[in-house]
């Protein structure tokens, strides 16, 4: 690999991570890396309709009220964020 590939994809992947917020960085943490995966995958739930489908017949609810808990659980999907340790 050539230097000028390397700064290729590096480059691209700054882009990458700057136009979408789940992708993660260097800096992540682990509470961080967990909220954004419980957080798509709530809205994968909701954009699609027959998996929302399946989650209301598995719970006997309606899609609405479904749709709507799911919205509720994206806001802190993993609780708390954990205290920040002083340095």
């Amino acid at each position: 690999m050539q230097a000028g590939d390397r700064f290729n994809i590096n480059s691209q992947l700054e882009h990458l991570q700057s136009k979408h917020v789940g992708t993660g960085h260097a800096d992540v943490n682990r509470f961080e890396w967990a909220v954004n995966i419980h957080r798509d995958s709530y809205a994968s739930y909701i954009g699609h309709t027959n998996l929302l489908s399946y989650f209301a017949i598995a719970e006997n609810e309606s899609l609405g009220r479904m749709r709507h808990n799911f919205m509720q659980k994206m806001l802190l999907p993993c609780g708390l964020p954990p205290e920040k340790e002083e340095e």
